[in-house]
């Protein structure tokens, strides 16, 4: 099996827990009984993930901030640093994930790989950095494609942008995409196959009109080496290291093919591998597309300070006029749709799959699913609901984006690398499914946790100075309200019963 840059994965050793077995026996020797319609292929799986992904949403979305927060040398090289980093970190999952192919995901992950005696609260834990992750993902894609639906309807229009009318848009949108996991349940993986193609297609024909329209373009100097401060910190490192945020947060959401394993043929191979080209793919097709928007730029002003409030949008009309402008933005808020709503479909699998060992307050009920569809609905409405209540501070705090994507980044990622941890700590006991790294495993497994740890760091830290009301970065609060809440909620009853009746 190839995955990037030449290395071989191994998939013929296989041990006796990850034994060539029916997708249906292997869930039920990880203590689940299959439930949800098993009907995803290995494309749909990856689709997923690639969706969530999306360069057109996470790129797009928070151009503008990077534009400020280093400039081009920061979106240009930021990139291509975190697209290696996240790879090593999707490497070092997908292969736990082909040992653990359920939609419980992480939090089982770390259930399986931690001490027996430290089993549940290692999952415990692991599950509610998941949920916070998830949700603010979410809450994340679909405010910026409510912040871009806004823009063209005010392109079009004349529509104001306030941020009243944002959140209203913002609430419509979820709306939309908890409508369509509910009653759209079939067409749900024919969206996402389609939205595979979107994207593709999308950015070489943005990227072409962009590369071939405009009469002048910036030089290669300003695309790889402009440096642009304007966060109000006097250090060119510090602004570079928050700079991160914007491609660390595109690169966020590919847990998806974790968790539709248990709806996806042969999970053990087709989740990792969903993982792995979900994050590879995204890496070229996002340094293409930036590539294409930055050397584009006519004017850096106007498009930082456009009255749209999306600089993509700004540097799309100066670029290629009104109408061709106009076309393409559609383009990306379409792809934006597409990505909310196979993010909402991932969110509610692992609000389900945690809900049903009882996690969440209310669990009998988020755990239900429809007899109709055997879908998840009640946890489809709670990610849409919770997503919205992450995003209602933009009502009163102008950083509120930027925040929600730092909840996502440090939510996620912390998530995603306990699994990676306790997995280096098992050392040779680990038992491989038949997709892993080999003697890769452990050098590839530190530096994945390595990167996770300055990151989860760096996303707290002040984005803007002077800190106001205005400015403050409010990811440490909700990180610790959430963190705060999972423990108390650990110590005082949850230690006693969470995951003990299967120990």
């Amino acid at each position: 099996m190839g995955i990037a840059g030449g290395m071989t994965a191994h998939d013929t050793s296989e041990p006796p827990a990850a034994a060539a077995v029916s997708d249906e026996e292997r869930l039920r020797q990880l203590g689940y009984t299959q439930v949800l319609a098993r009907r995803m292929s290995a494309f749909g799986n990856y689709a997923v993930s690639f969706t969530i992904i999306s360069v057109l949403s996470g790129c797009m979305t928070l151009y503008g901030f990077g534009m400020t927060t280093g400039g081009p040398a920061v979106i240009t090289w930021g990139w291509l640093g975190v697209g290696l980093m996240t790879l090593f970190v999707g490497l070092a999952m997908a292969e736990v994930c082909s040992a653990f192919p359920t939609s419980a995901g992480l939090y089982y992950w770390a259930r399986r790989l931690a001490p027996p005696r430290q089993a549940a609260a290692w999952a415990w834990f692991t599950g509610w950095f998941n949920v916070l992750g998830q949700v603010a993902v979410t809450a994340g894609i679909d405010f910026g494609a409510a912040s871009f639906l806004g823009a063209y309807l005010n392109l079009q229009w004349g529509f104001t942008v306030t941020p009243e009318r944002t959140i209203l848009l913002f609430a419509a949108i979820l709306l939309l995409h908890g409508a369509l996991n509910t009653f759209g349940v079939r067409i749900i993986g024919l969206l996402n196959s389609i939205s595979v193609w979107w994207h593709v297609i999308g950015v070489v024909v943005i990227v072409g009109a962009l590369a071939f329209t405009p009469d002048s373009h910036q030089s290669a100097s300003f695309v790889f080496t402009g440096f642009v401060n304007e966060t109000g910190f006097g250090s060119g490192l510090y602004v570079v290291l928050i700079g991160l945020l914007m491609a660390q947060y595109t690169f966020t959401g590919y847990d998806a093919s974790a968790h539709m394993t248990e709806e996806t043929h042969t999970a053990a191979v087709s989740g990792p591998r969903g993982i792995v080209r979900s994050i590879w793919t995204s890496w070229v097709a996002g340094f293409v597309l930036l590539l294409g928007f930055t050397f584009a730029i006519q004017s850096y002003e106007g498009a930082r300070g456009s009255a749209t409030g999306a600089p993509p949008a700004q540097i799309l009309l100066d670029a290629l006029g009104a109408t061709a402008g106009k076309a393409m933005l559609l383009v990306i808020i379409g792809a934006q749709l597409f990505c909310g709503m196979a993010s909402v479909t991932a969110n509610s699998r692992m609000i389900y799959a945690f809900s049903r060992d009882g996690a969440l307050p209310y669990s009998r009920f988020w755990s239900q699913v429809s007899p109709r569809t055997r879908t998840p609905v009640n946890a489809v409405w709670l990610a849409a609901g919770g997503a919205l209540v992450l995003g209602l501070p933009y009502l009163y705090n102008y950083t509120a984006y930027a925040a929600v994507t730092s909840i996502a980044v440090i939510g996620l990622y912390i998530s995603y690398v306990i699994p990676t941890v306790l997995r280096l700590r098992q050392g040779d006991r680990f038992e491989r499914g038949p997709w892993h790294l080999g003697r890769w495993s452990r050098p590839i497994g530190v530096v994945a946790v390595v990167w996770v740890v300055l990151i989860t760091v760096l996303f707290m830290l002040p984005q803007l100075s002077p800190v106001t009301t205005e400015t403050f970065n409010y990811a440490p609060v909700a990180v610790v309200a959430v963190l705060g809440f999972a423990a108390g909620w650990w110590v005082v009853s949850a230690r006693h019963w969470f995951l003990r009746s299967s120990d």
